[in-house]
């Protein structure tokens, strides 16, 4: 058996994330793909290959916990998706959008995703799922991807494609094999197809959406008997569940049920936020979507409902920060440009966060919404090597999150000065 080969890390500065300092300077000792060492007292290996950074802060991988690399990106205007992209575009010709969508991903410094459902005509196949195997195959590079499959919806739901497309009953059949289920062995099965062909969680619509046609935003779309039956299937299997969760009720039936993670939270009262901290329910709030969106490209009534509920979005968040809900890092990229992650950490710091906690949503409290928190998040001994430089100290200056100067994931440089 070959020894795994050794590399050593020099930059000025690390984040230990896990204290919420800086420290300097930064030596990292790698062996193979996980970190042996972090400014080791005693001699370095002589056959240690090095790589000195100069004056950059090292960072663990950055994470995003809500996305989806199949749609925007290349082909699309502006990066955005179009559209009638649900059944224009094939699956092949989505997968390879996905592929250069999950490259700039990586490039920006995020080494992990969680990529939340599907919302088109597959013929049952889980393209996220397709992809994530051939990244870590090493077919292509791009982001650790947690799959999702397709959202877990009910007819006319948020995330049901012919909703998003407009289209007339009959075009477009769905099934449970494209996340459409109504009733409680409809979810029931929904679940066990997405985790059977290799979801490692599951994404479930819980309310209506600001880009949805036939749904008020605050509209609770399954009943807390369907709710509980996601969720206890799910977590038999060992997957935790998401929730697409804007409304207030629908965000407080997701929690009861034991619901995992809410996606959006926008319209969350404060006995609401105060629940989630009493269940340990994971916000991702993708706070940055509501000063980007170009919401005058969007149609008439979905504009009306994004001015109605963005600023409503922009007061709740300092309250989730100040109450001590446990915020992740999410973008729903698209809905800002594949690339512009990073964006995300500098609203989430508009609107109340320090820098440190920032970097934190995006590392060691994403990882615990993963479960992976002995592997990811950290630069200490024994994690895997997910390292990120950026200049400047991001602890004081959150925006140099903005400008990755070095990616490494799992041991593998992938991008460099």
């Amino acid at each position: 058996m070959t020894a795994a080969a050794t590399t050593v890390l020099r930059a000025a500065r690390w984040a230990d994330v896990a204290a919420g300092e800086v420290r300097s300077p930064a030596v990292i000792v790698l062996e193979g793909n996980r970190i042996t060492a972090v400014n080791p007292e005693g001699p370095l290996p002589d056959s240690a290959t090095e790589i000195d950074l100069g004056d950059v802060t090292l960072l663990p991988g950055l994470m995003d916990m809500e996305l989806n690399l199949l749609i925007g990106g290349p082909g699309s205007p502006e990066g955005l998706p179009t559209p009638m992209h649900g059944v224009q575009d094939d699956p092949a010709y989505r997968t390879l959008r996905g592929a250069v969508n999950a490259r700039t991903t990586l490039d920006a410094g995020f080494t992990t995703v969680r990529n939340l459902g599907l919302m088109v005509k597959t013929g049952g196949y889980l393209l996220d799922v397709a992809l994530q195997r051939a990244i870590d195959q090493g077919w292509h590079p791009g982001p650790r991807i947690y799959p999702a499959g397709h959202a877990v919806t009910p007819y006319g739901g948020h995330l049901d494609p012919t909703v998003f497309q407009r289209l007339a009953p009959g075009i477009m059949p769905l099934t449970v094999a494209e996340g459409i289920a109504n009733g409680v062995p409809d979810v029931i099965a929904c679940v066990r197809y997405q985790i059977r062909h290799g979801a490692k969680l599951i994404k479930v619509s819980a309310s209506g959406g600001v880009m949805s046609h036939s749904t008020s935003p605050g509209a609770q779309q399954y009943s807390d008997a369907e709710f509980a039956a996601i969720a206890d299937e799910a977590h038999r299997a060992g997957v935790r569940v998401a929730a697409h969760a804007v409304g207030d009720t629908a965000i407080q039936a997701c929690i009861r049920a034991g619901i995992d993670c809410i996606e959006h939270g926008f319209l969350a009262s404060d006995e609401t936020l105060q629940m989630m901290v009493d269940h340990g329910t994971f916000l991702v709030s993708t706070t940055y979507l509501t000063d980007a969106m170009a919401i005058d490209r969007i149609a008439p009534e979905l504009r009306k409902k994004a001015l109605e509920v963005f600023p409503r979005a922009k007061s709740m968040l300092p309250k989730a920060i100040a109450a001590g809900v446990k915020i992740a890092c999410g973008t729903d990229a698209p809905a800002i440009p594949h690339g512009q992650n990073a964006k995300e950490l500098v609203a989430l710091v508009e609107r109340g966060m320090t820098p440190m906690q920032a970097l934190q949503a995006a590392t060691v409290t994403s990882a615990e919404l993963i479960d992976a928190t002995d592997d990811l998040g950290q630069l200490a001994p024994g994690y895997l090597a997910d390292i990120i430089a950026v200049p400047g100290d991001p602890s004081t200056d959150i925006a140099a999150t903005l400008d990755v100067r070095f990616v490494m994931k799992d041991g593998q440089v992938v991008k460099q000065p």
